[in-house]
């Protein structure tokens, strides 16, 4: 299942001393899906610089500006998936106050939560780590224990988390929205931090003009 593994709990901030959750994938999935990866031209980086994406939430909107410099696949299937539909409909299904948020789970459609956290787009990408910090409004992507491994899930900082650094894959930031995403975490949620009422979101690909 997609998840950080659970810090211990109390005043304490997460931190450096916590075990990592490495993103369980389904047993059945695992090794059945493909791995995309593919080189960039010049022309096709830059029109992925110049395109943003828009997470409407009932909070509001996050906007997010990519790093296809860094991590062009990554970039290149979260805006293809959203470009499908793909996210629209899925939820947050953790919230990690001090720490992150996480979505882009197809199986969140679903009011079956025991489900909540295992799915993807039917593929893998390959890791494109890079020495960008995880920081506050950084937009990484989850994955399995594989770093080969991640899909279509994503997480947002809310807070630095430098023991990420080199670990998880950074694509793009928050540019507008940070409070969206404060108040998204702040939501009550159970025992496996999915918010007890349900955050789902539509995300709307903003490209340039022409091809």
């Amino acid at each position: 299942m997609y998840y950080f593994q659970r810090y211990a709990r109390g005043g304490v901030r997460y931190a450096l001393s916590v075990v990592l959750l490495f993103l369980f994938v389904n047993n059945s999935q695992a090794f059945l899906e493909k791995s995309r990866s593919r080189t960039f031209n010049k022309q096709e980086i830059e029109r992925m610089k110049q395109t943003t994406a828009v997470v409407e939430t009932k909070f509001g909107e996050i906007t997010l500006k990519f790093f296809p410099d860094i991590a062009p696949n990554h970039v290149s299937s979260f805006i293809e998936l959203a470009n499908k539909g793909f996210y629209d409909g899925t939820t947050f299904h953790r919230v990690v106050p001090g720490f992150v948020i996480q979505g882009g789970d197809p199986n969140t459609k679903s009011e079956d939560r025991s489900k909540h956290g295992t799915g993807g787009p039917g593929y893998t990408l390959e890791a494109e780590f890079s020495n960008l910090a995880h920081k506050r409004g950084t937009l990484s992507m989850a994955r399995a224990a594989d770093p080969n491994s991640a899909g279509s899930q994503f997480f947002i900082c809310v807070a630095d988390a430098a023991f990420l650094d080199g670990q998880y894959t950074v694509f793009g930031e928050v540019s507008q929205g940070m409070d969206v995403v404060d108040e998204i975490v702040a939501q009550p949620r159970d025992s496996r931090d999915n918010p007890d009422e349900r955050v789902e979101m539509k995300v709307k690909i903003v490209a340039p003009e022409g091809k």
